[in-house]
């Protein structure tokens, strides 16, 4: 329901609202999304299996919860039938999976079960094509629609990760927003892909940056910091498209 005090002061302050669909947004970065990108009086679809905190936050967003399993084939079909032929003018993909135990020092590629190769690859490629496919109808509704796909320096050149799987989709999500780029440039919907390193998602959004750089010691990068990259994108007019941002942490001196 519109609170419609909320839309007077918000039109009076000649700020247009703007309706977001943000998909792996329960918790770690799509969670800071969620907390820190909408502004009041805009609306937010969150996409998840399981229901996010976030919906119990007061604080003038309204925030809808679509629950869907990507790694399953009818997850596009029922997030775009939960819309129900809303405007999306924003819409967020941040989902990855990775290899059991993929970022311990004794993982190998070797020991890979096939059918947990599979699910990576349909969790992080097949379903970020198909649920963009399926919202193609509610961005072309925006006067400034965009599309913002969060990616991982692990798919970018020479970054030293053995992962194999991981990688592959990770350079992946690269190659699909540079074609999805082009085939809605004639509808003026800007595609973005943001490749961060290693994140401090274990510091929730609302405990600050301080906490998140003194936890790890300077080594991950503060959530807020790619909050804030989205939040600028978001601001661009029409116009502008940002292409593709590389975000590695200072210290890491493989990106």
């Amino acid at each position: 329901m519109i609170n419609w005090d909320i839309l007077e002061n918000t039109i009076k302050g000649d700020r247009k609202l703007r309706n977001y669909i943000i998909f792996g947004a329960s918790k770690g970065l799509g969670d800071a999304f969620v907390k820190g990108v909408p502004e009041r009086g805009d609306q937010v679809w969150i996409v998840s299996r399981s229901r996010p905190d976030s919906m119990d936050l007061v604080d003038g967003v309204q925030r809808h919860w679509i629950s869907a399993d990507l790694s399953q084939p009818d997850a596009s079909r029922i997030v775009a039938e939960a819309l129900r032929g809303e405007t999306i003018d924003i819409l967020i993909y941040n989902v990855g999976i990775w290899e059991k135990e993929g970022f311990e020092d004794h993982y190998s590629f070797d020991r890979d079960e096939p059918a947990d190769i599979a699910n990576i690859i349909q969790v992080n490629i097949t379903s970020t094509i198909i649920c963009i496919q399926a919202l193609l109808p509610h961005l072309r509704r925006s006067q400034a629609g965009k599309i913002i796909v969060i990616g991982s320096t692990a798919g970018l050149d020479h970054t030293n990760n053995p992962q194999v799987s991981f990688v592959a989709s990770k350079f992946g999500l690269r190659g699909i927003t540079h074609a999805l780029r082009e085939h809605v440039r004639k509808d003026g919907i800007a595609v973005t892909c943001i490749n961060p390193g290693e994140l401090a998602t274990e510091i929730p959004y609302e405990e600050g940056v301080e906490k998140a750089i003194a936890e790890y010691d300077g080594t991950r990068i503060p959530v807020q910091d790619i909050v804030a990259l989205v939040k600028c994108i978001v601001s661009l007019s029409k116009v502008a498209c940002i292409k593709e941002i590389h975000v590695p942490a200072m210290t890491d001196l493989n990106a």
